[in-house]
């Protein structure tokens, strides 16, 4: 994991690459980032899945109406 001041020098460079990219360069990095982002939560929630399945603390009918849930507050 980073430090906070290379997260932030690392954050203004992208910045200075944006700002000089095309559109449609900018849509495809939009477009990547949202991909990412989907991929990295349906990780977490497949690890949580697997841990309540051993707690047995989540029937699969809750996990799948919490994942709908989330996706739908991310799209919006």
């Amino acid at each position: 994991m980073k430090s906070e001041q290379e997260r932030e020098q690392l954050i203004k460079e992208i910045n200075i690459l944006l700002n000089q990219a095309y559109d449609s360069t900018l849509d495809e990095i939009y477009t990547l980032l949202e991909t990412i982002e989907e991929e990295e939560d349906l990780k977490a929630y497949d690890k949580a899945k697997k841990e309540a399945s051993i707690e047995n603390s989540l029937s699969w009918e809750e996990a799948k109406k919490e994942l709908k849930t989330r996706i739908k507050k991310e799209v919006a």
